[in-house]
């Protein structure tokens, strides 16, 4: 198996997708000739000159364009170009696309797949390091995913293309190229809607998922508990079986995220354990996020993201409750 970088692995699912299933078109802003924004679609409008296209500048437009296609028996993989960027086309998204399958009754479905480069850790200007994944998790009808690996990314984005209804698809950047996996040259898929036990352990369960991952893994490492340590890969639908029966089992959890605390995918996890564990615990769920404010332009970005002494402490204090 070769060694892959995120951008590599996307790129591979989505070359194998193309070749296999001629229902299946990748559609966003300088997609084609550029490769995209991040060159994850590098090289396929060559291959699949029908199937890959570009698109205006109008978010708006292609998910509505999605939407028509999909409507009508094709595969739409969209592409927005950064996270902060899906604000135009939220209307679309929230009004039609996830709500088309119960409008009809379940008489159609709408198999759209959006990929939306997400997340801070790379320095970008305002708009380009969102973490909201939250607002996509509050609507009905929508699956929202996102890979933490390699791996995960060509497993999960090959699964969610096969997936009869509409998929967010988060890619944080941060993760793109900064690590390499070994991952199968073969179509494979990574289910939807089930979480990662990275490693076991008895004395905490820490949950984080997306560009926290790799910063997580380096922090526990230097802990001195036996820490069980899981990746969400499904913001939504949650994984209530494996993160309520690690709670149960540790009777300490610790939530990491990127994005603000308030009403975010932390304080619904959190929630559901307080109520599914409340007995069991040993200590409050506690949460390590990012602040309630627009992430901070480069100079100040250090400022926002969680680091290991955040996590170290909250560790210590949890243990020690």
């Amino acid at each position: 198996m070769a060694k892959l970088t995120m951008v590599q692995a996307l790129n591979q699912a989505l070359d194998q997708l193309l070749a296999k299933d001629k229902s299946v078109l990748i559609l966003g802003e300088y997609v084609g000739v550029d490769g995209g924004v991040f060159r994850v679609t590098d090289g396929l409008i060559k291959k699949y000159p029908v199937q890959v296209f570009d698109t205006p500048l109008a978010e708006s437009g292609i998910v509505g364009t999605s939407i028509g296609l999909a409507i009508n028996g094709m595969k739409p993989i969209a592409e927005m170009q950064f996270m902060g960027f899906f604000f135009p086309a939220f209307n679309q998204i929230a009004s039609h696309l996830a709500r088309y399958r119960n409008r009809t009754r379940g008489t159609i479905h709408l198999p759209v797949v959006i990929r939306i480069p997400c997340h801070g850790g790379i320095r970008a200007l305002e708009h380009h390091s969102e973490a909201t994944e939250a607002i996509f998790a509050q609507i009905p009808g929508l699956k929202v995913v996102m890979p933490s690996t390699p791996y995960d990314a060509k497993g999960l984005l090959i699964a969610s293309v096969n997936d009869p209804d509409p998929v967010i698809f988060l890619e944080p950047m941060k993760v793109y190229r900064s690590l390499r996996e070994e991952v199968p040259e073969e179509m494979y898929e990574v289910p939807i809607g089930k979480a990662n036990v990275i490693q076991q352990g008895t004395d905490m369960t820490v949950i984080t998922w997306g560009s926290y991952i790799k910063d997580v893994l380096d922090a526990v490492k230097d802990a001195p508990y036996s820490i069980e340590l899981i990746d969400l890969r499904t913001i939504s639908p949650l994984d209530n079986e494996t993160l309520i029966a690690s709670a149960m089992k540790t009777g300490r959890v610790l939530i990491i995220q990127e994005a603000p605390k308030t009403c975010s995918t932390s304080s619904e996890i959190s929630s559901r354990i307080h109520e599914k564990c409340f007995l069991s615990l040993k200590a409050p769920v506690k949460r390590i996020t990012g602040y309630d404010l627009t992430m901070p332009l480069p100079a100040g970005e250090e400022y926002y993201l969680v680091n290991k002494p955040r996590i170290h402490t909250a560790m210590k204090e949890l243990m020690e409750y």
